[in-house]
């Protein structure tokens, strides 16, 4: 039988697998990409198999049909245009907005192929509102993005060009052969005695390693053998480095900060338009029913992020969040994004102390106790790849393997954030990685079923040359769609931290600033003590 899938109904629910399932087969993908490591002796069901081909269809970025551009023919934000397509016509909130962007090269002259990597918003400055844009490339040179009016007033629309077409090939070329590029190490102990090697998902080279991929998960992760010293001598992991020299010279060209990474691409006519409100208030237009593909989610008004899949109760005073976490136990499984969430809480709660565990800064495990109103909320990092400065081995846990030693219950409450430390590998390293959680996920939830589930999506930073070739937006939007597709239908909520970095003013950064993180933690507990309506 031909299994036919439509891109569209991928849903995580339409892919979870018993544990035992007969027929596997081993991994061969269909388009032609150099099997990567231990990704090659990955046993996948069928049903696995088809749902991974299904996921890597998705996130398929268009190529130019010529692999060997110059420069000058490569895309230009200073030459490139949008306009704003019936900017004079009378709009009201509710409207749907449609910009065209037409690309140019450094010479002036149109664009014919599609593949680059744009960011558009809608704001109103004065009225600390923004809302992101649905962008639709034409596969020509020309993109079409929408926006959907969502309050009063003059609004502007802001486009800019993230990456070049040319440059997204590169970065493409980067995840499939130089996965290396960020590489870890582990020191080994025994006594007195000490030596550090190199780790990761995969070492290439016919040297001796240890193997500590994880007997539950199955998760890939090895060290180079020290000399002298046992495998099981490892004490911790730590983040190695960055790989130099990546880029030929040409490549180079095409991630230049000032010239086209992030550059704003202008309007050549008018760049906002004047919405009226609507004729009378009609909040029942706002969808209820939560879609982790709405786009877009939501919006900031007077720098408050209104959701339009649920409504947001905003915790500004810190008794609203202790009244709404009593008797609650809290974990944050993640990366230094949803330590931003511990931080603040921490920060924020009075009663809510940090007990210290003696955990290196910045890495954790940390935890903080509310006695008087019985509030626990622990912080863990995923596990590897993580680069964080120096994590001990007896800390290095999956999510996955912590999930399944939770009882759950009304009274646990669970965000996972997870993305980050993926963007230099293959995504097939991500899609088994959040396989095992979700397999994990549902389980908690047929034993627990009114534990509460939150993934805090990833979000977009500030980039440069260095910094596109680890971890670009472009990096983070791949797997952000791959991550909301996996989940869907899934009994989780999402707080979309993307649009939130997106839409706000502030500029670009890895850590939102603390507005954004208040916003977030707005959504999170929205989730945890929902208004009654």
């Amino acid at each position: 039988m031909k299994l036919h899938l439509d891109d569209d109904t991928v849903s995580g629910s339409n892919w979870i697998t018993e544990n035992n399932v007969q027929h596997s087969l081993s991994q061969t993908t269909k388009t032609t990409r150099k099997p990567y490591c231990g990704y090659k002796q990955q046993i996948l069901s069928k049903r696995e198999q088809a749902e991974q081909e299904s996921l890597l269809a998705a996130i398929k970025w268009p190529k130019p049909s010529d692999s060997k551009i110059a420069f000058v023919q490569s895309t230009d934000p200073a030459h490139s245009d949008f306009v704003i397509l019936k900017p004079s016509r009378f709009f009201k909130v509710g409207d749907r907005l449609e910009v065209l962007v037409r690309m140019k090269d450094f010479q002036g002259k149109p664009k014919q192929y599609g593949g680059d990597y744009l960011q558009a918003r809608i704001h109103s400055p004065l009225l600390k509102a923004g809302a992101t844009g649905r962008i639709v490339d034409c596969h020509n040179g020309l993109y079409k993005v929408f926006f959907t009016l969502l309050w009063p007033g003059e609004v502007k629309v802001s486009v800019s060009l993230v990456h070049p077409s040319e440059a997204i090939q590169v970065l493409l070329r980067l995840r499939e052969e130089r996965p290396d590029r960020v590489y870890f190490k582990s020191s080994f102990k025994s006594g007195r005695y000490s030596e550090t090697t190199e780790c990761n998902v995969c070492l290439p080279g016919d040297l001796p390693v240890c193997n500590f991929t994880d007997l539950y998960t199955g998760e890939p992760w090895f060290c180079y053998k020290p000399r002298k010293l046992s495998c099981a001598s490892r004490i911790s992991h730590a983040k190695g480095g960055y790989q130099k020299g990546l880029l030929t010279q040409e490549e180079t060209l095409f991630f230049q900060s000032d010239v086209n990474i992030k550059r704003p691409i202008l309007s050549s006519g008018p760049d906002s338009v004047i919405v009226k409100p609507k004729a009378f208030t009609d909040s029942s237009g706002m969808d209820r029913a939560e879609d982790p593909t709405a786009s877009p989610s939501g919006y900031y008004y007077e720098d408050q992020w209104r959701s339009r899949t649920h409504w947001i109760h905003h915790f500004n005073k810190s008794d609203d969040i202790t009244k709404c976490l009593q008797g609650k136990v809290i974990h944050l499984f993640g990366d230094s994004t949803i330590r931003q969430w511990f931080e603040y809480l921490t920060a924020f709660v009075p009663d809510l102390v940090e007990f210290n565990l003696g955990s290196p800064k910045n890495v954790g495990p940390f935890m903080s106790v509310d006695l008087k109103h019985n509030i626990l909320l622990k912080f863990r990092c995923h596990g590897p790849p993580i680069r964080f400065s120096t994590v001990f081995s007896s800390e290095l846990r999956y999510i996955a393997n912590e999930l399944n030693g939770i009882v759950g219950g009304r009274n646990t409450v669970i965000a996972i954030t997870i993305w980050s430390h993926f963007s230099t590998f293959p995504v097939e390293v991500y899609i088994q990685r959040l396989r095992n959680i979700r397999r994990s996920i549902i389980q908690l939830l047929d034993r627990s079923p009114k534990t509460l589930i939150i993934i805090r999506t990833a979000n977009v930073q500030e980039l440069g040359p260095e910094v596109s070739l680890f971890n670009s937006d472009w990096y983070s939007f791949q797997l952000d769609s791959v991550m909301r597709k996996m989940f869907s239908g899934i009994a989780v909520h999402f707080v979309d931290a993307w649009e939130m970095s997106l839409a706000h003013y502030l500029p670009h950064n890895l850590h939102p600033k603390e507005v954004i993180v208040k916003n977030q933690i707005d959504a999170f507990l929205s989730y945890v003590c929902p208004l009654q309506t």
